[in-house]
């Protein structure tokens, strides 16, 4: 025991010793991109954020940019706002929605990475540790220029052996002095009795303490669309859906080719034109092979990807304020256990797989991060399947470094490359570290294809983003008095469009009530209100997928609630984007069948499938009396009209016919518009289970019973033994 001891001193001292030692060292000789604030000012707002149709029109104009960006996730957006605040003619395409892939299916972390910083001291490894010093600096920069999309948030690191106690409490204080002054808040431990208040789903068993420190959390989809268009209002020409099909080359005058544009095509309209550049940079993430390739198809593959599933549990799962890390899982893997928007989310896996537009979530993945989150928390949280609200995956570009010859190896960090013909392409990195990468970036493209800017560093450490420059934490206030919108939904429109918030409410319809005065919710479980769907059109939303996956979260947080909300958001796009009726149909076809393949409706359906009958002969029974009775006619089966029937005989009014259809839905797994009885048994069995949590259908059955058991009760009462008649 004491030899232990002696080494866990030695190793806590070393770390200490080693991570100070070590930050004032590269602090003082690698200090890059260090701006003075007093020459250097931001360049101030130039303009109202143009249409798309405008930016469209700026694409085809025919003039030449200084640079196009061809990828609109949170490193393309980032280098659109780098590259035009320096004062460089910019313009950025992307294949589908800004944040489509990746960038909007993060952890919602804004961190420098615990588990790097372990490594980078116990390994020595300087590289390593650079990477998280950068991190954490970068981690600040994004608090600060994003206040109402991020927020601290503390995580708890629950210690099970006593010994780990101040071996943890060591490591996370080294992740503070790396941090120095640009560190959120300092962490602290906490006994179990703390620990258990704050944390009270937490397992009490053998629990000797935690850790607590603070990283910082975001919405990233809106985080990544905030920063494009604070590009476009400084004049960056941004456009989404917009395909890059050819890179166009010329000669420099010294016989080589080098790039001078591309061969785009606009999605929506089908039509295709030329785009002029000077300079192409290729910020594509998971896709950065396919554009290195369209440069030069001889080019070796530099991308690794790899799959991290995440699943979204009921906000009862986690403390509102208050996040869960699981430093070693049973295959050494890191789990996140988050609150976020109300809800809880967990994750994240890291699995190889194949580049794809429409990464699915698994099964077998959903089924490990539950069975980890389980040894967490105590016995009177039941982890149930049916608990899922939604799942995704999102695919992590790892990338080999194709500047070094060992390209076996992966990068740690970030990379940037150019190749002969002048493509400048960023690859790697993560969230956090968005606008450094952008600005290496920059820096390497005005070096590379001899820009002229009009400042030859990096502005944008000093920037607010879109919607930062006038919000304040009680500003919601001012929307619930000025506007008479609920506070719920005031609280959730500023957190998600800052000092826009109030270009929101004026947009908001009269709910026809003394209170609240405006802002008709899309559904009555979340905040989200009419005029966010018409003022998401100006934000470039073009199909019913960028609504309710990136200018609303609802097809994250509940996808379930998201195809309900479906009919109401597509009507409003459609009045305001003028389409046909083909067109809404077209579009609830294509978010129907995202919610099923990308955010884990359908994973969700076929689970429910392989779940086996465990009722009991008397519960059976039950099922089967409850079943006849809501089939009057004896067909065998329950149809819409059945379910309508008793609804109305609960005293529930008139419900709309896609209502039913919901109902219906959540129980008919063979998707032929009937509820026969082994579906019934099946989801009654699976509620048993706790692989669904609930079910509306089931909950009618059981009233219908109570009805009619009641009305029975009431014909065996004789007339003499009622207290009445003669």
């Amino acid at each position: 025991m004491s030899s232990r001891m002696f080494k866990f001193g030695v190793t806590a001292a070393s770390a200490c010793i080693g991570s100070v030692l070590a930050s004032w060292t590269i602090d003082r000789w690698n200090s890059p991109h260090v701006v003075n604030n007093a020459v250097q000012r931001p360049p101030k707002r130039k303009r109202t954020l143009p249409l798309r149709s405008e930016q469209i029109k700026s694409l085809t104009s025919g003039e030449e940019f200084d640079v196009l960006i061809i990828g609109g996730g949170a490193t393309g957006a980032g280098c659109a706002l780098d590259s035009v605040t320096r004062g460089l003619k910019t313009a950025l395409v992307e294949l589908d929605d800004f944040a489509s892939g990746t960038s909007s299916r993060s952890t919602k972390l804004i961190h420098g990475g615990v588990r790097y910083l372990q490594k980078a001291i116990l390994g020595l490894d300087f590289e390593q540790y650079r990477m998280v010093k950068e991190a954490l600096q970068e981690r600040a920069s994004m608090l600060e220029s994003a206040p109402h999309l991020t927020h601290p948030l503390p995580i708890m690191l629950p210690v099970y052996t006593w010994w780990q106690v101040p071996y943890y409490w060591v490591g996370i204080k080294c992740y503070d002095l790396v941090a120095g002054d640009r560190n959120v808040k300092s962490s602290y431990y906490l006994s179990k009795q703390d620990a258990l208040e704050l944390f009270p789903m937490l397992k009490k068993d053998k629990l000797c303490g935690a850790i607590v420190y603070y990283d910082g959390q975001q919405d990233d989809a809106r985080m990544c669309l905030a920063v494009a268009l604070t590009a476009a209002r400084h004049g960056a020409t941004v456009c989404n859906h917009v395909e890059v099909k050819q890179l166009l080359k010329k000669d420099d005058g010294t016989g080589k080719q080098v790039l001078c544009g591309a061969k785009v095509k606009d999605n929506i309209s089908g039509k295709e034109f030329t785009v002029k550049a000077k300079c192409i940079i290729n910020a594509t993430g998971p896709f950065t092979d396919s554009i290195r390739k369209m440069d030069d198809p001889t080019v070796k593959s530099i991308c690794c990807p790899s799959s991290g599933v995440h699943i979204v549990l009921p906000g009862y799962y986690s403390p509102d304020q208050m996040g869960l890390l699981d430093p070693s899982t049973s295959d050494g893997r890191v789990i996140f256990f988050l609150p976020w928007q109300r809800q809880t989310i967990a994750g994240t896996t890291d699995s190889p797989c194949e580049v794809t537009r429409t990464p699915t979530p698994t099964e077998d993945e959903i089924q490990f991060i539950l069975s980890e989150i389980k040894n967490y928390l105590n016995a009177d949280v039941e982890v149930r399947r049916g608990d899922v609200l939604s799942a995704w995956s999102g695919i992590r570009p790892l990338v080999s470094d194709p500047n070094k010859d060992d390209t076996q190896s992966l990068a740690r960090n970030h990379i940037v490359h150019v190749s002969p013909s002048k493509l400048i392409t960023i690859a790697g990195g993560k969230w956090t570290t968005y606008r450094a990468m952008a600005e290496h970036t920059l820096d390497a493209a005005i070096k590379a294809c001899n820009l002229s800017p009009e400042r030859a560093e990096a502005v944008t450490s000093y920037l607010k983003i879109e919607g930062g420059q006038g919000w304040t934490p009680t500003m919601y206030i001012r929307l619930v008095q000025d506007f008479g919108l609920e506070c719920e939904v005031a609280q959730h429109l500023a957190k998600s469009y800052g000092d826009r918030a109030f270009a929101v409410s004026k947009m908001a319809s009269l709910t026809g009530k003394r209170w609240p005065i405006i802002g008709n919710r899309i559904h009555p479980e979340f905040p989200y209100i009419d005029a966010e769907i018409r003022y998401g059109v100006r934000e470039y939303a073009c199909t019913a997928v960028d609504m309710i996956a990136r200018r609303l979260r609802l097809a994250f947080l509940n996808v379930q609630a998201a195809q309900e909300a479906l009919p109401v958001i597509v009507d409003i796009m459609g009045e305001e984007l003028q389409w046909s009726k083909d067109e809404k149909e077209k579009q609830i076809k294509q978010a129907t069948e995202f919610l099923a393949n990308e955010m884990g409706h359908s994973v969700n359906r076929t689970s429910k499938e392989r779940i086996p009958i465990k009722l009991s002969k008397d519960e059976i029974q039950t099922y089967i009396k409850r079943f006849q009775l809501i089939d009057k006619d004896k067909k065998g089966y329950v149809s819409i009209n059945d379910i309508r029937r008793a609804i109305k005989n609960f005293g529930d009014g008139d419900v709309s016919g896609e209502q039913l259809h919901e109902i219906l839905r959540e129980i008919d797994t063979n998707m032929n518009g009937q509820v026969e009885l082994d579906e019934y048994l099946q989801m009654m069995s699976a509620i048993k289970t706790g692989d669904v949590a609930y079910s509306r259908f089931a909950r009618m059955a059981e009233l219908e019973e109570q009805k009619h058991e009641a009305a029975n009760l009431k014909q065996k009462i004789s007339v003499d033994r009622s207290g009445g008649g003669l």
